[in-house]
């Protein structure tokens, strides 16, 4: 797994799957149901109870079919447990240059959060891979149409109110994925086990992507 590949296919599908599990066995039997649907990136939240655990066992179980990152990850000691348990991604809520330099240390890509345009070309010249803009809630697409006008260079991600209804309009604003908890990975289906509807739901994420880029 080369930092490239795990752009290029973030890329390509245009969506990061946000994971809240109670188990290792609730995230894999996630994982094969939205990897049916084109989702192939999956963040595990580090405030997942057992969340290196699960990185650790979900990356056992797969190669270069889905890649795993951490995600909420505060600070670069959290940031180097997860790369030990086997995080391919590392995903932060805030900028923290720390995070940022630990990542390049070991070939990671790093996505940390950032809202105003000081924040996110900060984060941009720290060599943050992508920037994830949170929470997109506020401001919506509009925000992101506004922001890539001065810094049409920087690859966004936003996360934070992100659903079917707009992430088309997300991506015709201009960014280069989003990042979906909820919306996608609904408790009441993981608790129901309810995994082709959570397939169908991958599969119209993707699809809504790809209407955003005009395909």
């Amino acid at each position: 797994m080369t930092v490239q590949n795990c752009l290029q296919t973030i890329r390509q599908t245009g969506v990061i799957a946000i994971l809240r599990a109670k188990s290792s066995e609730q995230l894999l039997a996630a994982a094969d149901a939205i990897r049916l649907g084109g989702v192939c990136a999956i963040e595990v939240t580090m405030t997942t109870p057992g969340a290196l655990a699960i990185i650790e066992q979900a990356r056992a179980r797969y190669s270069q079919e889905v890649f795993f990152g951490a995600g909420t990850v505060l600070d670069p000691e959290s940031a180097r447990a997860a790369i030990l348990a086997g995080a391919q991604f590392i995903v932060a809520p805030s900028l923290k240059p720390a995070v940022i330099e630990l990542c390049h240390r070991y070939s990671l890509p790093v996505f940390p959060g950032a809202y105003t345009p000081t924040e996110i070309l900060a984060a941009w010249e720290l060599g943050a891979d992508m920037v994830k803009i949170f929470p997109a809630s506020v401001g919506g697409p509009g925000f992101i149409k506004a922001l890539k006008a001065p810094l049409p260079q920087v690859e966004m991600v936003p996360v934070g109110g992100v659903n079917l209804g707009n992430t088309a309009d997300f991506i015709r604003a201009g960014a280069a994925a989003v990042g979906v908890g909820g919306e996608l990975l609904d408790a009441r289906l993981l608790e129901a086990k309810d995994w082709s509807a959570l397939t169908e739901r991958a599969r119209q994420f993707v699809e809504a992507v790809a209407k955003g880029r005009g395909y």
